[in-house]
């Protein structure tokens, strides 16, 4: 992708414009302008002209596309046990040109802004401004993650929060959080909201590699050798199952581990590569992660729903405008299961 050059920070202090002066005139934040000079931040359209005319110039005087970085793809050799499929990323150590796995299960700290102290009150380790270009964003998807590091260059930091369907439209509407991630048959009957296109994912039966307990479908949960990992009520895959196994008249209580559930798809997946299940719901990206067998059941697509009101927030405008961009789509199919192709399109 083309790099964006701007002059800003140039043409601002031949102005004799203060960085301050400059975002109270742009409606952004000073972190902001000097995101902007420093090439961290793209602006969206309406920032763009708003600088321009702060300044007495055109877009064009401020912001340039840059050389089109050649990309290629290629083939390199790999030592371990990886699965086919299953995402890596890419160092080069002096000569060598190393792929590495990154685990699925947390194995640092976490980042963090604060600590809670005690029930109800966190002491908080940075100033309020520190936030100003943050993006609440509760959902499932583990693809989620793709759109994170895509709006970084954007200068938008999403903090990820992992709920499912269900309880996201409800911390949406009780205005806990900016963006609620979804993957309900209904959208959501809310006149306040609206809904942008995420992408298409597959959905399905992740089982350990080689399928070593033959499963085909669900009417094989209810055999007494397979132990299935269930996900929490509210869950879309919880939908999905329940719904699948009243169609072929068999009770919950005939599967055995329906009332063991999992908080996710990857959690899920965790449960069958470390064989304290024979199969789950979930995504295929979540099977590659593991580098699991995957049976496709259905193919859905998983919206983002905003309150109304914030689509005018530039931070959110940069957000949806990250969904349109083709490194991201490439990156988020790559993964496998995902068709991009409406990425960012209004539903609602």
């Amino acid at each position: 992708m083309a790099e964006i050059e701007n002059r800003l920070g140039a043409l601002r202090r031949r102005r004799g414009i203060s960085a301050v002066e400059l975002a109270g005139q742009a409606g952004v934040t000073r972190q902001t302008i000097y995101a902007i000079e420093a090439g961290t931040y793209v602006p969206n359209t309406v920032v763009a002209l708003r600088l321009a005319r702060s300044l007495d110039a055109t877009v064009e005087e401020l912001f340039a596309l840059g050389a089109e970085e050649a990309r290629t793809e290629r083939v390199v050799p790999l030592r371990g046990s990886e699965g086919v499929g299953q995402a890596v990323q890419m160092c080069r150590v002096d000569e060598l040109l190393v792929a590495s796995a990154p685990s699925p299960v947390p194995c640092w700290l976490p980042v963090s802004d604060g600590v809670i102290e005690k029930p109800g009150q966190v002491r908080v380790f940075l100033s309020d401004s520190d936030f100003s270009n943050r993006i609440l964003v509760a959902g499932c998807d583990p693809g989620s993650s793709v759109l994170a590091r895509h709006a970084r260059s954007a200068g938008i930091e999403v903090v990820l929060a992992h709920r499912n369907s269900t309880q996201a439209l409800a911390l949406l509407k009780e205005g806990y959080i900016h963006v609620a991630g979804t993957h309900l048959k209904e959208p959501p009957a809310d006149d306040a909201l609206a809904v942008i296109s995420f992408a298409v994912w597959e959905e399905g039966i992740l089982t350990a590699r080689g399928n070593p307990k033959s499963i085909r479908g669900i009417e094989d949960f209810a055999r007494p050798d397979v132990t299935i990992v269930n996900r929490e009520k509210g869950s879309g895959s919880r939908v999905l199952l329940d719904t699948r196994l009243k169609a072929l008249g068999i009770r919950g209580v005939e599967v055995r581990g329906y009332e063991v559930c999992a908080p996710g798809h990857l959690p899920a997946a965790w449960h069958v590569q470390s064989k304290t299940a024979d199969c789950c719901l979930a995504t295929a990206a979540a099977a590659r992660v593991f580098g699991l067998h995957f049976i496709p059941l259905v193919s859905e697509r998983y919206d983002l729903a905003v309150q109304r009101r914030h689509l005018e927030l530039p931070r959110i405008q940069n957000l949806f405008e990250t969904l349109s961009r083709s490194g991201f789509r490439r990156e988020l199919e790559g993964l496998g299961g995902y068709d991009a192709t409406a990425s960012g399109q209004r539903i609602m």
